[in-house]
């Protein structure tokens, strides 16, 4: 439950737990493994990780004990300008999320085959100069998150390793980024790891290239031209037809740069079910007019009174 509370927005919460579960799948096959959530890190241990790290006298002033003094993020010295220590110590580790994974024996039973771990970074730091006062931001490029996210990693690895039960398992850990909190799409997973049974070491990391792009947006215009033009082509068409709605939205998912799924939402003013049902019928022929079979269509039909209609189509 700590993944609620941790993360920016529910965006981030949806990718976080099932990119992880994607990302699982190049170490352990879905016809051989069973999905169990984590059993091994309890809610004070994540807790604990998620802190920062206490100087002494900070350790006596809050009336922690010294061994619980295992804060994963860098720690805050107290002294000076709160903007700069802030800039210059941001929170790296926003969550952590521990997947496990499960193989059937011949008697029926399950033993543990296998831990997939996430980490979630921040993007964006949030930090208030006094309690209740304004909160402030300040960002974290992606390079300082590769470099800080692989260093946790493998302090996580060392720990895990240190849990009854987990001394010898594969493990795979991977690296989210997570987005601002005021973003309209999720953050994605940009890198990952395995280490092999019995040992505490990362082998080579695997990048990951995926990412969430809304539709129209600027990062649309400038990355995906072609793709914004076939969304745009189907807006204007739906706005030709029936202009009673606030906009249409997409969110596109893209693996190597190639579009995956496509999600769209167009809020409608409900005159009727009839009108709905035309409606209805209607994108579901531009779907197939503007949209390549190669990627999967989910369009979700809404009024103030909730849903009116979902089309799916699915690759090919």
């Amino acid at each position: 439950g700590l993944v609620v509370g941790q993360l920016n927005t529910r965006y981030d919460i949806d990718e976080f737990e099932t990119g992880l579960m994607r990302i699982a799948q190049s170490s352990f096959n879905p016809d051989k493994y069973l999905f169990q959530e984590g059993q091994y890190l309890d809610r004070k241990t994540v807790g604990l990780w998620l802190n920062r790290k206490y100087t002494d006298e900070q350790l006596k002033e809050a009336g922690i004990k010294a061994e619980e003094n295992i804060g994963l993020n860098p720690v805050d010295p107290g002294v000076g300008d709160v903007k700069t220590r802030n800039k210059e110590n941001p929170i790296y580790l926003a969550s952590i999320l521990e997947h496990n994974y499960l193989v059937k024996g011949d008697d029926g039973t399950a033993r543990l085959g296998g831990v997939v771990i996430g980490l979630a970074l921040n993007s964006v730091h949030y930090y208030q100069e006094i309690q209740y006062g304004p909160t402030y931001e300040t960002k974290i490029t992606t390079e300082v998150l590769d470099r800080e996210g692989k260093r946790i990693a493998g302090e996580v690895v060392g720990r895990l390793r240190q849990i009854k039960g987990l001394e010898k398992v594969p493990i795979t850990i991977a690296l989210f980024e997570q987005e601002s909190q005021s973003s309209v799409v999720p953050g994605n997973f940009f890198a990952y790891a395995k280490v092999a049974e019995g040992s505490s070491k990362i082998g080579g990391w695997e990048s990951v290239n995926e990412d969430y792009i809304l539709f129209p947006s600027d990062d649309a215009q400038e990355l995906h031209r072609d793709d914004l033009t076939s969304f745009l082509n189907f807006k204007q068409d739906v706005e030709e037809y029936f202009p009673n709605f606030n906009g249409v939205i997409g969110k596109a998912f893209y693996i190597d740069n190639e579009l995956q799924d496509l999600n769209i939402s167009i809020p409608i003013q409900f005159y009727g079910k009839a009108e709905t049902v035309g409606f209805t019928q209607y994108v579901t022929g531009l779907i197939l007019e503007h949209f390549p079979d190669y990627i999967s269509v989910e369009v979700n039909v809404s009024s103030v009174n909730g849903p009116e209609a979902v089309i799916v189509r699915e690759v090919n």
